[in-house]
Formats: C-alpha cells, sequence, structure tokens
C-alpha cells in the first residue's frame, strides 16, 4: 500500500482553527472523484468517514487526499444489489439501517455527512444511543442550526440537502455532484467559516 504520512481528515478537521468553503470543496472534490471511479467499476465502499481519508503528506501545498480502508467495500451489479448491514453508526445511509437491499447511493449519504461536518465541525446525526441516532437518521432528522451555519452558503446547504436524502434514487450522485458549481469551486467562498468541534 502506498505511504500516507499527511494523517487522517478526522485529525485534519479537529486542529485546524479555521476553515473556509472553498478548502471544504477542495476537500471534498478528490473524495468524490476517488469514489466516482470506484462506482464506475462497480465497487461500493461502505465506510466513508473522516477516518478512512488520508492526506499523503503534512505538507499543505502538495498534500493529496485519499481514500482508505476498503474492509467493507463489495462488488455489485444491477442485479446483485449488497444485503449486509454495515458501516460505522453516524455515517451510514438509512436504507442499509432498514436492512434494504442497496447500491451506490449509500456512498453519496456518507459523502453528505463528511461534508456537512467539513463545513461546521459536527456530525449531522449525533446521538450518545444509537438506537435513537438510528431512528433520526432513518427519517433524516437533521438541520442548520444558528449560528454556525447562518454564514454557510446556499449552493453549500443545497449540496447536502440533495445528499441526506432518506429516498436513496433522489439522492445526488456523483455526476451531479461533480457539475455543481459549488463544488467546482464557483460559488464558494474564502470567508472563514464559525465552527464548533
Amino acid at each position: 500500500m502506498e505511504l500516507m504520512t499527511g494523517g487522517e481528515l478526522f485529525d485534519t478537521i479537529m486542529e485546524k482553527e479555521s476553515y473556509t468553503e472553498r478548502e471544504a470543496a477542495d476537500t471534498i472534490r478528490p473524495i468524490i472523484d476517488a469514489i466516482n471511479y470506484c462506482h464506475s467499476i462497480n465497487i461500493i465502499h461502505r465506510d466513508i468517514k473522516p477516518e478512512n481519508l488520508l492526506y499523503s503528506s503534512k505538507n499543505p501545498s502538495t498534500r493529496m487526499i485519499k481514500v482508505s480502508d476498503f474492509g467493507l467495500a463489495r462488488f455489485i451489479s444491477s442485479e446483485t444489489l449488497a444485503t449486509t448491514t454495515c458501516g460505522t453508526p453516524g455515517y451510514v445511509a438509512p436504507e442499509i439501517l432498514e436492512q434494504r437491499p442497496y447500491g451506490k447511493e449509500c456512498d453519496y449519504w456518507s459523502i453528505g455527512v463528511v461534508l456537512y461536518i467539513l463545513l461546521c465541525g459536527f456530525p449531522p446525526f449525533y446521538e450518545e444511543d444509537n438506537m435513537v441516532l438510528f431512528e433520526k437518521i432513518k427519517h433524516g432528522k437533521y438541520d442548520f442550526p444558528s449560528p454556525l451555519w447562518d454564514s454557510i452558503s446556499k449552493d453549500a446547504k443545497d449540496i447536502i440537502r440533495n445528499l441526506l436524502v432518506v429516498d436513496p434514487y433522489r439522492r445526488w450522485n456523483c455526476e451531479e455532484l461533480l457539475r455543481h458549481p459549488w463544488i467546482l469551486g464557483e460559488t464558494c467562498n474564502d470567508k472563514v467559516l464559525k465552527r464548533h468541534a
């Protein structure tokens, strides 16, 4: 395996005192690209989270972020969907929790959770009790609490609203994400975001 000396995205989120929308877009774009490639060869990851997103080095000007830990990944096809209940509690898609057959859409949900965390420093779904947490996820119960989300752009919220959609067939896919002007860096701003970690 390639040596990744830059640490986890999780650590970077916790360590950074300030963050901009542009940094969030620049971070999430290569993750979407990587998952798009996996999906093009019919592989779903099933455990996308900041701890599984690694930087190639500590140098901010040369480091790249890469997807790691394919321990839960599997091949799927149009005839054969996944059925195993797996993933990390705060990042798992509703269809997995409901034990329905699922496909690539589960990864888009997890990308939405990661992007939400990048923008504000905390997850959209959090409860100490996993059963309560899973009910929130299954019903898609999250919000954009004030004041932390007040300064975040409509475009950034639009992406999250189209990823954290309970119905997997209405959830945006990689192609839709990679066409969005915010993801392309056209409408994200450089204003420092208020963050709670």
